[in-house]
């Protein structure tokens, strides 16, 4: 039903993933012939009833402002229960314009400057920006790895916060970069550990939608007495490639968090909705689930591709890929950095990829390879990585 070989025009697209200047400052000289496996962005087409709807509106004519009507809440709630079982109420539902931002909005709510903030790490960088740009500090609490899986270090994690009572935790849930899916009670032990010491738990749920092993737990789900000083930020865009439009939610229960929060969105005039941002998160919540199940079966034929060439080597290792797009290598035993490694495949043989370093702390034995693209390019970008190894190897 759906064609995810189909490669739409990105280049005419000017999206940072594929555009020329950025790839070069980011990556260096690299020939034009490269294929881009980085930044957490897909290529596939979005699915076509979310482009009838804005071909609908487009139709019409006028942009002019809009809100959050019923039918943006009833999706989130009908979403939530029906995807994730998890009830949600309107009024704990807030709009956000993207979880990226959101999460400063967070930090400014929260938070003084000189406070601090801890993550597990190695994560997303950004989580780590939203911090030091208000003068918080960051607190890196550094996940365990057993049996090529991380694992929170609870003991660390408790005295680190006794140690240095941050306002806020973020955890992101399933784990970016390596996907890993937390369990209930590994989620309700992180929101005893806070709620015990009075720290705000910020949990960034935006690679819910794919899962590939196991089954996704959203934070939701642990008892009600420990979602007091629980924040959940979310939205389709990792699930349905809507980044652009700069839309999301959170869900909060406690309402007095609610209100500080809400305050702290006014504040900075987060008050209606990017006009397709409402119309494409309604769509996909509502009328998109074959499409998703469709996607995430594609994407988890690119990772049993990668899987099989990691096998190849006896010198790198791959997380297994529980969730997301993103698989999540270890390259120590090429005795060369991330940094350079990276580098170096981009300009030796134009596959761009993540530099691990870039997660914060403990990512720097790693990198991270996009596997949201269509399978000739990830059958492409293997074979040059063949020859790059072959010729590592000698």
């Amino acid at each position: 039903m759906y064609n995810f070989d189909y490669k739409p025009d990105r280049l005419s697209e000017k999206c940072r993933k594929w555009d020329l200047k950025i790839i070069k400052d980011k990556f260096g000289d690299v020939e034009e012939n490269f294929i881009p496996m980085w930044i957490a962005d897909m290529d596939f087409k979005i699915p076509s009833q979310i482009e009838d709807k804005f071909m609908e509106a487009i139709k019409r004519g006028v942009f002019g402002y809009t809100y959050c009507y019923d039918e943006f809440y009833n999706a989130v709630i009908n979403w939530q229960n029906d995807m994730h079982k998890v009830e949600v109420k309107k009024e704990e539902i807030t709009l956000t314009y993207g979880t990226v931002s959101t999460l400063h909005y967070t930090v400014q709510a929260f938070c003084k400057e000189g406070d601090s903030i801890i993550l597990n790490t190695p994560v997303y960088d950004p989580f780590e920006s939203s911090a030091k740009k208000q003068g918080v500090k960051v607190i890196n609490n550094t996940l365990d790895i057993i049996d090529n899986r991380y694992y929170i270090n609870f003991n660390l994690l408790e005295s680190q916060i006794k140690e240095h009572r941050p306002k806020l935790m973020m955890f992101c849930t399933p784990h970016n970069p390596s996907g890993r899916i937390w369990t209930i009670e590994e989620m309700s032990k992180v929101a005893q550990i806070c709620k015990e010491n009075n720290v705000i738990l910020i949990a960034d749920e935006v690679h819910a939608e794919h899962i590939h092993y196991g089954e996704f737990n959203s934070i939701l789900n642990i008892e009600d007495e420990l979602l007091e000083n629980v924040i959940l930020l979310t939205s389709p865009n990792k699930g349905f490639n809507l980044g652009g439009l700069k839309t999301s939610y959170s869900i909060i229960k406690n309402k007095d968090l609610r209100e500080i929060f809400k305050l702290k969105l006014q504040q900075n005039s987060i008050t209606s909705p990017n006009v397709f941002g409402i119309i494409g998160l309604i769509s996909a919540y509502d009328e998109c689930r074959d499409w998703l199940a469709g996607v995430n079966k594609y994407i988890r034929g690119n990772y049993e591709l990668l899987e099989s060439w990691i096998n190849k080597y006896e010198n790198i290792s791959m997380m297994k890929m529980e969730s997301s797009y993103l698989a999540w290598i270890n390259i120590s035993q090429l005795e060369i950095s991330a940094k350079e490694l990276t580098n170096r495949l981009a300009l030796e043989v134009g596959v761009l990829v993540e530099d691990g370093s870039h997660f914060v702390n403990d990512g720097e034995n790693y990198i991270r390879i996009n596997l949201g693209t269509q399978r000739e390019n990830v059958v492409n970008a293997l074979n040059r990585m063949d020859k790059f190894m072959n010729k590592f190897n000698k």
